[in-house]
């Protein structure tokens, strides 16, 4: 996002990715893998947690994003591999459960409709 504030063209459109395309199903189970590793579970340990749904099979396959404009105009490359973001993501979340909470709880949505919500 940087890069394109201070490098990209004004009004024109930058798709960020990885270069790389995952089915939305492999990377759940990165995500459920890395919980469980860092959380010190066995593993296999949470992947009942997996539930499918059956009207939106087509959205079980995948999504993907093209960067090769971004790279290619602004010289952008990611600067981690999607597991190691992946990783890094829990991390955090593990590390600051108390934002999580507050977050999930309706605090936070109490808050920003107490503060905004009376603007058009």
């Amino acid at each position: 996002i940087d890069t394109i504030f201070h490098r990209g063209k004004v009004a024109e459109t930058y798709n960020i990715g990885g270069f790389n395309e995952w089915k939305n199903i492999d990377i759940v189970r990165v995500l459920i893998r890395t919980a469980d590793r860092l959380l010190g579970n066995p593993e296999g340990y949470s992947d009942d947690l997996i539930t499918y749904v059956s009207d939106r099979k087509g959205h079980d396959l995948r999504y993907a994003i093209d960067s090769r404009k971004l790279q290619r105009e602004l010289g952008w490359e990611p600067s981690l591999q999607f597991e190691e973001g992946i990783e890094r993501t829990v991390r955090w979340y593990l590390e600051n459960q108390a934002w999580l909470e507050n977050i999930s709880s309706g605090k936070y949505q109490n808050y920003y409709e107490s503060m905004y919500g009376s603007r058009s």
